[in-house]
């Protein structure tokens, strides 16, 4: 062994030839912490003083190559200002560049996944090998920022402009048959054949087979384009990517624009450009941001495991009642895999559950994300009936009846009498207490909330609800079933609206109330789009259904009557009166016709202001920032009070629930972190100017204690 360390080891296979093997002791997983980059210098170094090097494989021990850097150890680097991060980018790109410089060529052997940093150490290699099963890429943008350790300058040159665009602007991962269809990777082998594939093309660089130098030399020279092409190629790709990530992710468009600056440099120049772009892009407003939620993302996933690692697996599940949201119940666990009974009391139900999961499958079979084999493979975990008949193998049981108390108690409990013993029984509710409901119910501890946001196949939150009787077993079962639907499920406490409704209908409450003061709910909605929202209030309120916000909003208000309840009628009130549901009977705030592909296009309806008289104040002007604030700060108040009632456990799982649950813009971090960003104690003052408006606007003790001690919500 030439070295061993915590992370690398470095040992001779045969005279000349060595392999840098990437062996994390303390972790499942390889990552590009401090300890690991100071180790993976001493390695080159020592690799370096070697008189018979003849060539260097790079591979890992792990299920996985190189999961990325630790973005833990990384980000506090971010604060420290420009100058800072751009030196020591250059100490870490000194390493990655004595790589490509040793005088033998490299092969880096590549496994599981190899992203952002773990990609750019296998593209300063000379030739890449990479299993049928791996992915490799650069997500770097995700996190507000773009690949700093080479990858902008390397890749462009590897593989093409274009492709280099769309793979570090779209930050997406790239199987293996991409990556070698675009030359990203030299070879691609199955998974057992990894070492010795990489083996063999090393000593065929050795025996002068490959010309590793002129590859290497590739690499390091300015872009092949003339000036012609080069500004086809970034001045096309601008439009398309400036488009696709809006105005408030500045990562996609800086990364582009760094390319573009260094096309013409070699290496070392080049390099530099992209540590001054990265530098600038660090230090923005948006990469904390970003970076918080992957951190808090991590942190719910590692609960999550906790949960699972206690829990029974679903192998048989079913849903009740066979609508839109029954249907895509289904889908989501057939189409991950796990078997599904669905029921209801009537065929035309059934048929129309059938019908949304066999649209679902369809648009992916359209798109090519699957084939019509295992489409059909899919619908067949699927099966519609009418009876309980073979409810006596079902683990888990999804409740998607109406939003009515008493036919949910009455579902639930003559399903109960029909499961096997030990079998979990959820009810997919968005407002009724799981305390209440359970008291139908002879065994309530097998029994939870699930609630699942609308449309099923595309909303990632599910929220897992504790009643007062339910059993850690009844919720690691439903955390685990959740999770293999491909879901995030954060755990959370009884309460009405539970966590994610509960902090909404303030926001609604800061609407109706900007209307009530004669302010244009077309305005409000342009505003909090700016602001980041993918929709404003009003057409939010039409998408989610009047009749849906009128049973929530009403729910809520008999849950917190001294902030939530309300005295006048108020423009919901009036919409539901008139039966303007929205979307569904094709007249809300706005009104909506099918436009070619069928979809509801939304325009303006000439008539509402008339039919809202009354509930609507005289016209005035309001700022964007009058209607932020108002929008804003009764949402983020009501979060902190969900985490001060206990609600949710963490601050992190308050600010992903909202994110994943409702779309807050992953730019503004979470309301916490919105109120962080912003300081406590200006949040206060902001929330004061506005105190006349009720205690929706009215910080609560604690958050005002915090806010005279400095605290914050996120270190």
């Amino acid at each position: 062994m030439l070295m061993e360390g915590k992370t690398i080891q470095v040992a001779a296979i045969e005279p000349g030839l060595y392999e840098l093997v990437f062996a994390n002791r303390d972790d499942s997983v390889n990552k590009l912490n401090q300890a690991t980059m100071a180790e993976l210098q001493q390695a080159v170094s020592t690799l370096s003083d070697q008189d018979d090097l003849r060539g260097l494989l790079i591979r890992s021990d792990k299920d996985s190559f190189i999961v990325g850097a630790d973005i833990t150890e990384f980000v506090g680097l971010f604060s420290a200002g420009e100058e800072e991060i751009t030196t020591g980018l250059k100490q870490m790109n000194a390493i990655f560049n004595s790589i490509e410089d040793l005088p033998c060529p490299t092969v880096a052997a590549i496994n599981g996944v190899a992203l952002g940093g773990g990609f750019e150490l296998c593209l300063a290699c000379d030739y890449r090998v990479m299993t049928s099963n791996a992915k490799v890429g650069l997500p770097e943008v995700k996190l507000g920022i773009y690949p700093g350790w080479g990858g902008t300058v390397r890749l462009p040159r590897l593989i093409g402009v274009d492709n280099a665009n769309e793979w570090i602007c779209g930050g997406s991962e790239q199987r293996a048959k991409n990556a070698l269809q675009v030359g990203a990777v030299d070879a691609v082998v199955e998974p057992e054949l990894l070492r010795d594939g990489a083996l063999d093309l090393l000593r065929g660089c050795i025996a002068g087979e490959f010309d590793y130098a002129a590859r290497r030399t590739e690499k390091q020279s300015p872009i092949k384009l003339n000036q012609v092409e080069q500004m086809m190629a970034f001045e096309s790709a601008k439009g398309m990517i400036g488009a696709k990530a809006g105005p408030h992710y500045p990562a996609p468009l800086t990364a582009l624009t760094s390319i573009q600056k260094h096309a013409n440099m070699t290496r070392d120049d080049a390099l530099s450009v992209e540590a001054k772009g990265f530098a600038k892009l660090a230090t923005n407003a948006v990469t904390p941001a970003l970076v918080g939620l992957f951190l808090k993302d991590q942190q719910i996933k590692r609960t999550t495991k906790r949960y699972e690692a206690n829990a029974e697996p679903v192998r048989q599940a079913a849903v009740l009642g066979a609508g839109i949201m029954g249907g895509g119940v289904a889908y989501q666990s057939a189409s991950r895999g796990t078997p599904i009974l669905m029921k209801d009391i009537n065929e035309d139900a059934l048929q129309l559950g059938l019908s949304e999961a066999s649209k679902l499958f369809n648009k992916q079979l359209e798109r090519g994300r699957l084939d019509g084999r295992k489409m059909a493979a899919s619908l067949a975990r699927i099966r519609p009936t009418l009876s309980y008949g073979d409810f006596g193998n079902v683990d888990l049981v999804v409740e998607a009846v109406v939003e009515n108390p008493k036919i949910k108690q009455s579902v639930l409990a003559e399903v109960e009498s029909h499961l096997p013993e030990g079998a979990i029984l959820t009810s997919n509710t968005s407002t009724i207490s799981i305390t209440e409901l359970a008291k139908a119910l002879k065994k309530p501890e097998n029994f939870c909330g699930m609630h699942f946001f609308n449309p099923v196949h595309q909303m990632p939150l599910v929220e897992v609800i504790r009643g007062e009787q339910s059993s850690d077993a009844a919720i690691a079962r439903t955390v685990a079933y959740a999770k293999a639907m491909g879901k995030t499920p954060i755990v959370v406490n009884d309460c009405p609206g539970f966590l994610v409704n509960r902090i909404l209908f303030p926001y609604f409450a800061g609407f109706t109330g900007l209307l009530r003061d004669g302010a244009d709910y077309r305005q409000i909605d342009k505003v909090m789009e700016r602001f980041g929202w993918p929709m404003g209030p009003a057409f939010l309120l039409d998408v989610v259904g009047i009749d849906t916000a009128h049973h929530a909003g009403s729910v809520l208000a008999a849950g917190y009557p001294d902030r939530m309840g309300k005295d006048d009628e108020t423009v919901i009130d009036r919409l539901y009166q008139l039966q303007r549901l929205g979307q569904k009977n094709g007249k809300g705030f706005y009104s909506y016709e099918p436009d070619r592909k069928g979809k509801p296009k939304k325009l303006i309806d000439e008539a509402l202001p008339a039919l809202l008289e009354g509930v609507v104040g005289p016209a005035r002007e309001f700022s964007d920032d009058e209607i932020i604030a108002r929008m804003m700060i009764p949402l983020c108040i009501e979060a902190v009070r969900c985490l001060e009632d206990g609600i949710a456990e963490t601050a992190a799982e308050v600010d992903m629930g909202l994110v994943y649950g409702i779309g807050l813009p992953p730019f503004r971090g979470g309301a916490l972190f919105y109120i962080d960003q912003m300081g406590l104690q200006a949040f206060c003052d902001l929330a004061d100017q506005h105190a006349d408006l009720g205690k929706l606007y009215q910080p609560t003790d604690k958050m005002r204690a915090m806010a005279a001690a400095g605290q914050t919500y996120f270190g």
